[in-house]
């Protein structure tokens, strides 16, 4: 991202940014810091902020943005309320959330008398009335109007295609042309599209909160380059050196079809992928170029698409990505943190329990915990993995297949394949939350330790939470496997960080 000056004292903003556990907000909140202003970031789970390089700098708070309390108090005094959050994905309802989210902050930004709002929303086509348009898209619009129409002075960007490191635009059409040197598509690739890159995107939503008080509207961004989906595939295959692609649209594929399709090929599951898709049924191209009057363009920018890709692919292969799609939580994931023991008296957790001396350095054995997962696989039973990964998309879930968003190093809030980082205490620690579709809660801790003869010992513990009767049965039915997984990934992370150990096992019943 470009660099910036600090702002001078008269022009620094003490800004609001919510979604920053988010892709964009996760990007745009450093940006804000380097120019000066002061930020406090509104989550419903600040913990996942903890391990971001900039989190000593900002302020985090607790709360929900359809919760008026709790964003009443974050807003106390703000300037700027950045409006980064949406729900997609998190039921039928979601239009409804949306709508209700929007109005508390609205209400809550007039309230605490907030000078700006500035919303990052969707570029919807022109001449297209609002009932034809896909969900996501019609809701992205509403919440446009209801933050313009809160009374505090708004700026909504609106955007189609976000190109980026990351990005889940950007990781769909990656994986589709890397994959598939042959592809049948649906008709949408023929769709037109105004794509940007995401340093445009900050640059401008940075921008925004040194806006004039009298601009309150919506403005179209957009980059330079005006293309097709097919059109992108292809220049996109060109600047990642790859063979022409050779893309064969037809009609069949409908939107909910092409969502699955795009699933199987793709790390983005269909619940996702679905709304994408959906909203590339119309042309979505700026109509003006407004923004410029208020915000000129600096040389260089806006970025043409081939740039933008070729730095999303530099980021990619350099392992800088900073934040991506998965970033957020997914919707209808489990969020609930590792009971303790005390808090979790009359219920029932499974356990099973690994314990092995490994001849290495703790510190080697660290490496290979905290490495896990992605490229490099889960040291057991590979066919299982995938195969589990597979029954999840079925059902709707996150997969295999989200890798990692570094390739050595873990922070909290990261996803992991189907995992979730929820806790991590470097050279120690690493405990995941799963994300899979289960009939309960499971979790899998990884623990790097010195006995007291100065020995390295490897201990793994996976616990489940089971959820009714169908839970109970869900763990009886695949614990006959557990010696394959879990005892062969216990073995082959001690011999990836040494020789092979002798090794102990342990199972125990439900904790009552």
């Amino acid at each position: 991202m470009d660099t910036h000056d600090s702002a001078p004292a008269e022009t620094a903003r003490r800004c609001l940014v919510t979604g920053a556990t988010g892709y964009i907000g996760g990007r745009l909140v450093p940006e804000l810091l380097a120019a000066g202003h002061r930020v406090r970031c509104l989550a419903r789970s600040p913990g996942r902020l903890r391990d971001h390089p900039w989190a000593g700098e900002a302020e985090v708070v607790r709360g929900d943005v359809t919760d008026a309390a709790s964003v009443a108090e974050a807003m106390r005094d703000i300037d700027v309320a950045y409006y980064l959050v949406h729900a997609l994905g998190t039921g039928t309802d979601f239009e409804e959330t949306d709508r209700r989210a929007a109005r508390v902050f609205g209400e809550q930004a007039r309230a605490a008398g907030v000078r700006r709002i500035v919303y990052l929303g969707g570029l919807t086509p022109a001449g297209v009335p609002e009932h034809e348009l896909s969900p996501h898209l019609r809701s992205r619009a509403e919440v446009g109007r209801i933050l313009l129409d809160s009374g505090v002075p708004t700026a909504v960007l609106r955007a189609a295609v976000i190109i980026g490191s990351g990005s889940v635009s950007f990781e769909m059409l990656r994986y589709l042309t890397e994959r598939l040197p042959v592809m049948v598509t649906p008709s949408w690739v023929h769709t037109r599209i105004q794509p940007i890159a995401v340093r445009d995107v900050l640059r401008l939503l940075l921008g925004s909160a040194l806006l004039p008080d009298d601009v309150s509207r919506a403005f179209d961004i957009g980059g330079p380059d005006i293309l097709t989906y097919r059109e992108m595939m292809v220049r996109y295959a060109a600047v990642a050196g790859l063979p022409r692609r050779v893309i064969l649209p037809v009609p069949v594929l409908s939107p909910g079809l092409s969502s699955h399709w795009v699933g199987l090929v793709t790390p983005v599951p269909a619940s996702i992928a679905r709304p994408l898709t959906e909203s590339l049924r119309h042309e979505v191209v700026c109509h003006e170029h407004d923004i410029t009057r208020h915000l000129p363009d600096p040389p260089g920018h806006p970025i043409a698409f081939d740039e933008a890709v070729r730095l999303a692919l530099q980021r990619v292969r350099e392992a800088g990505v900073t934040t991506r799609w998965s970033s957020a939580s997914v919707p209808g994931a489990p969020s609930d943190p590792l009971p303790t023991d005390p808090d979790w008296a009359g219920g029932s957790l499974y356990t099973d329990s690994r314990e092995l001396v490994v001849d290495a350095p703790r510190d080697a054995l660290w490496r290979v915990i905290e490495g896990i997962g992605g490229e490099n696989g889960w040291y057991s039973f590979p066919l299982a993995w995938a195969v589990r990964g597979w029954l999840d998309r079925l059902v709707g879930g996150v997969g295999l297949r989200r890798g990692r968003r570094d390739a050595a190093h873990l922070r909290v809030g990261d996803s992991l394949d189907f995992w979730r980082v929820e806790e991590i205490e470097p050279g120690r620690l690493l405990r995941l939350r799963a994300e899979m579709r289960l009939p309960g809660l499971g979790w899998l801790e990884m623990r790097a330790d010195t006995d007291e003869d100065g020995r390295t010992r490897y201990r793994q513990r996976a616990l489940f939470h089971p959820h009714g009767l169908l839970g109970h049965a869900y763990w009886r039915s695949v614990s006959p496997f557990h010696a394959a997984v879990f005892g062969g990934m216990a073995r082959n992370i001690a011999k990836a960080a040494g020789k092979a150990p002798v090794t102990r096992r342990r199972e125990r019943a439900p904790i009552r």
